[in-house]
């Protein structure tokens, strides 16, 4: 798949996000949610800090999977994070100890550079 371009809807990393949206979002065994991570600023010279954490990923969510046999009927949510990197974005430290983090802990980490590096993580 090509890297879509800044005049496809904005940068490329935001254009690939919404492709990943509009592919996953509407799977009734997942869902995404858009994490924005940053700081305001406001006039009066006070911040507000907001998003998961720093080097969380822009895409964080949840997957439900059936338990095994022993557990019939039982369902969770596995964790989904979904980190967006077009051609040639690199993760930084941060963002690469968040994936880490979420596969140590049995989540489903992704860095995404199109739709289907998704797809091959959940194995769709």
């Amino acid at each position: 798949m090509n890297s879509p371009g800044p005049t496809a809807g904005g940068t490329p990393e935001k254009t690939l996000l919404r492709l990943i949206l509009r592919e996953f979002g509407a799977r009734p065994d997942m869902r995404l949610f858009r994490n924005n991570v940053g700081v305001a600023e406001y006039p009066d010279g006070s911040r507000v800090a907001y998003g998961l954490c720093p080097g969380s990923a822009d895409l964080i969510g949840w997957r439900t999977v059936e338990i095994t046999p022993a557990m019939v009927g039982s369902r969770f949510a596995r964790l989904l994070a979904v980190e967006i990197k077009a051609p040639p974005g690199r993760l930084t430290e941060a963002q690469r100890s968040f994936l880490d983090a979420v596969e140590r802990a049995g989540g489903i980490a992704v860095l995404a550079r199109s739709p289907e590096n998704v797809g091959e993580a959940l194995r769709c």
